[in-house]
């Protein structure tokens, strides 16, 4: 059982990921997450294994990602991974982004994603013991507190004027 947060990868910001501004794109935030969601859904058993095994696949059908700190080329980078939610279809995630070395968090990223049947191309149950291995970690994380950034809606907010 997992007591907290997954500690499932790291990275170090590349030079291809500078923008002109001197710190990572935002692109490249992304891509790091990815790769986070990469490890997490190895961890889990939705591998390449068992996407040429169960012809199945998850695909991302909502994302949120929140920038809080620059990293900069040559930064370590340091993820975790958080089960918020999940079902026999779908599952709710979250990464955080710290700079290893100065451990400030830099940025978060929430996923939803659906389990996907690549012969149907429709959302499809997966395999019995990954819904239980889900539902293993999910029940251990649901004692973690909810991210701050967690549900977050975007918005410009109206300012009212006295009358």
């Amino acid at each position: 059982m997992e007591n907290g947060p997954l500690e499932l990868h790291q990275d170090i910001v590349r030079p291809e990921w500078i923008d002109y501004n001197g710190h990572m794109n935002v692109a490249y935030y992304v891509l790091a997450f990815d790769l986070a969601t990469d490890a997490f859904l190895d961890h889990i058993g939705l591998d390449h294994a068992y996407k040429n095994e169960a012809n199945c696949t998850t695909f991302v059908v909502d994302m949120n990602v929140c920038y809080l700190g620059e990293v900069l080329e040559g930064d370590q980078l340091r993820f975790s991974t958080q089960l918020i939610n999940a079902d026999e279809k779908r599952l709710h995630y979250f990464h955080r982004m710290y700079h290893a070395d100065k451990g400030y968090l830099a940025a978060t990223n929430e996923l939803m994603t659906v389990h996907i049947s690549l012969e149907t191309r429709r959302v499809a149950p997966m395999r019995n013991d990954i819904q239980q291995r889900i539902a293993t970690l999910r029940d251990s994380h649901a004692i973690l507190p909810m991210p701050e950034q967690a549900g977050r809606l975007i918005a410009i907010r109206s300012k009212t004027t006295a009358s």
